[in-house]
């Protein structure tokens, strides 16, 4: 027989034999009413009106408020003998059934669950035996007669408080008290309808502390829709530098002495699958089943938060639970901020083991809050991840993986088993699934925040100066290595600033630096973001601050190229403080400089004015990039690569169409223009036709048309 089994015959057994009391004494009691109902009946009104032979209560033990002892208490005292009137009437039985419950009590480890929960919640013998009058009422359907009997009362066929003083030793007053754990733990329910007197108004138990003597323990149904659980299989582990947070973690909590609070345990950090990881793998080291709830359901009214954090407090003594409350917003992001936001009234009205899962450090908290900053792995770690989780694959270099995308071990094995079904279903190479699994992992979130950009341009699409294009060589190959120099190599380890690279791309509106930073992004295979700066910079103080850091949170994951477009109208100069607004800016400013230097991405700024920014923030850019005004031969080659093969084109004149003073970004326009209107008449693309869509261009741009450029050209003839 299993340990489990043996526990429920014991269990079944003990309640058996606690009913059989409890039925003796109520049929001693109706007995009693029958031979003498006037004596009853005055015994009963002294009752009702609090005035009844009760002794003096025992020092009032208030509930465990955010504490809860890592030891059983000691064992309570046997169960109360039954008072004498009623002894007398039934000597043998009730003396015999009393002695059989003290000694399943005296039991000190697996004691019935009664006994358990009334150790737990710091139950009195007389409120343990009031929670068994009202529990028997789920458990045999014969007490409510007798219940009747007992009271004198055909229609009270309930238990009542009046009936529990007259019926068990030691009554006390105060245990139905809001603060007694009867009523604090929400064990019984009292249905007092209209003016009805407390003590003749019917008790009724919790549904699920009747299920938890009969030996079910699951999590109330009132909490089971906002929790669910935090798995972690039992073969996974953690990179070292995370387990060996969560062994400290589990260290700390095994260290509380009997009675000491539990702290709360702040995961600090923007990786909440790797802050999940420790919490789960630390829980477990002390027995403990995590289960998540998002900060976003909790009540905002103070009663609905005070029956919540009651109902888990008491979940977090019946079960071995801890609770994980994820998605915790920053407090500048949160509509109640501060020390009367909800989660902090919920970590002040509840207790045991809480993980708080937040950005940064929550105020308002108790001193023995416990602050673990919780980090991705490191590139070491996210390289042996990969290798452990491709096994003899064939694919990208673990190594190149670890240097482009920046992931938890969840998120990397959770890719390569996705790739690896993709591959089977599509049959392709693994390389190409398991690449493009990793960027797809790590759009999600940005999606929401700027655009997703479809890079198309390559290295024979773009025209630039010998000088400039090595220069995005090199970006390009400093992105691709990053891995190799910073860790492999050791520069990480000599560097106080961050590891990411950052490029300033300045010229003309047209003069490439799109097309430049598409480039990049094609040649590494990464996702290219332009940044809408109307969703960043706000009006409102603390609002550009707020965007930014959603921003640059949100591409930490790796796999992604960030493109300021104008950045200059963000990163401007710095301004003179003149007022409360200019000092603001100034620290948003401050802030987008940390966080550059910081960002462990390529971060491309685009502007059309190199001297409106900072110099302060020029010192911080890896390269300069700038992107001149197109020579007569830049022009020409342009020309030469703005139709695809298969347009049909008839003798075009590059050296002339090169003479007319364009960006690259007007010969593109114009160029398409020039199709569309080909298209239409059906003809071929011819100069004549183009310079016609040269003209409607400048006249666009506002320029002077200079004829001569324009004079002696000729249609050729219709397609073919």
């Amino acid at each position: 027989m299993s340990e489990e089994t043996s526990w429920q015959t014991s269990n079944s057994r003990y309640l058996s034999t606690a009913l059989a009391w409890l039925r003796g004494k109520l049929e001693a009691r109706a007995n009693q009413i029958d031979e003498n109902p006037e004596i009853t009946s005055r015994e009963l009104g002294l009752a009702a009106s609090g005035h009844a032979a009760i002794e003096s209560p025992p020092e009032p033990q208030s509930p465990p408020k955010g504490k809860r002892n890592r030891r059983e208490p000691a064992a309570q005292p046997p169960a109360p003998s039954p008072n004498s009137d009623v002894s007398e009437a039934a000597p043998g039985s009730l003396a015999q059934l009393a002695a059989a419950m003290a000694a399943a009590e005296s039991q000190t480890s697996d004691p019935p669950a009664l006994i358990a929960l009334a150790r737990r919640l710091g139950l009195t013998p007389f409120e343990r035996e009031v929670l068994l009058l009202c529990c028997a009422m789920e458990l045999d359907a014969g007490i409510a007669s007798l219940c009747a009997r007992a009271q004198a009362d055909a229609a009270r066929p309930y238990p009542t408080f009046a009936l529990a003083i007259t019926l068990f030793d030691a009554p006390a007053w105060d245990a139905l008290s809001p603060e007694r754990p009867l009523r604090y733990w929400r064990l019984i329910e009292i249905n007092q309808p209209g003016n009805s007197p407390l003590t003749t108004s019917a008790l009724r138990a919790d549904e699920r502390i009747v299920s938890y003597l009969k030996g079910l323990n699951y999590l109330d149904d009132r909490l089971a829709p906002l929790f669910s659980p935090l798995e972690l299989p039992l073969d996974t582990e953690l990179p070292p530098s995370q387990q060996r947070l969560a062994n400290s973690i589990s260290a700390r909590l095994q260290q509380l002495t009997a009675g000491e609070s539990f702290p709360v345990i702040q995961l600090l950090g923007i990786d909440s699958p790797s802050k999940q990881l420790v919490a789960a793998q630390a829980a477990r080291a002390v027995g403990l089943h995590v289960l998540r709830l998002p900060a976003a359901l909790l009540p905002t009214q103070a009663p609905e938060l005070e029956t919540l954090a009651r109902l888990w407090q008491r979940e977090s003594l019946l079960l071995p639970l801890a609770l994980y409350l994820e998605d915790v917003a920053h407090e500048a992001d949160a509509p109640t901020a501060g020390t009367h936001s909800p989660v902090n009234r919920l970590l002040a009205r509840t207790g045991g083991v809480i993980f708080v899962d937040a950005r940064e450090a929550l105020r308002g908290l108790a001193e023995n809050s416990l602050r673990v900053d919780v980090a991705k792995p490191t590139a070491t770690e996210q390289r042996d991840a990969w290798a452990a989780a491709l096994g003899k694959a064939r694919g990208p270099s673990p190594a190149l993986l670890a240097a482009q995308f920046n992931l938890s071990v969840a998120g990397i094995r959770h890719i390569a088993r996705r790739a690896a079904l993709d591959t089977a279903a599509a049959d392709s190479g693994i390389h190409d699934r398991l690449w493009a699994e990793c960027l797809t992992s790590t759009r999600p979130r940005l999606d929401s925040l700027a655009q997703r950009v479809d890079a198309k341009a390559t290295w024979e699409d773009i025209v630039l100066p010998p000088t400039e294009t090595s220069l995005l060589h090199q970006i390009a190959a400093q992105v691709g290595h990053r891995s190799t120099v910073h860790e492999s190599w050791g520069f990480a380890s000599k560097m106080n600033r961050g590891l990411g690279i950052s490029a300033l791309f300045a010229g003309d509106s047209g003069t490439g630096k799109t097309m430049a930073a598409e480039v990049i992004a094609n040649e590494l295979r990464l996702n290219l973001y332009r940044i809408d700066l109307s969703a960043v910079v706000s009006k409102y103080i603390g609002e550009t601050e707020k965007n930014l850091r959603r921003l640059f949170d949100a591409a930490e994951d790796g796999g992604a190229i960030l493109f300021f477009d104008e950045a200059d109208a963000l990163f401007g100069k710095r301004s003179e403080v003149k007022d409360s607004h200019d000092r603001y800016a100034n620290i948003e400013i401050n802030y987008l400089l940390q966080r550059m230097e910081a960002y462990g991405g390529l971060a491309i700024l685009a502007t059309n004015r190199q001297s409106a920014l900072d110099p302060a923030f020029m010192r911080r850019l890896r390269f300069v990039v700038n992107f001149p005004f197109p020579s007569v031969a830049q022009r020409k080659a342009m020309w030469e690569k703005a139709f695809p093969p298969q347009t049909p084109t008839h003798n075009l004149d590059f050296d002339r169409l090169a003479r007319l003073n364009l960006t690259g970004g007007n010969i593109t326009g114009i160029a398409l223009n020039a199709a569309f209107q080909a298209a239409h008449s059906g003809e071929k693309i011819t100069t004549q036709l183009i310079m016609e869509s040269a003209r409607s261009e400048l006249r666009k741009l506002g320029r002077v048309i200079n004829e001569l450029e324009f004079h002696g050209t000729g249609r050729a003839g219709r397609v073919a």
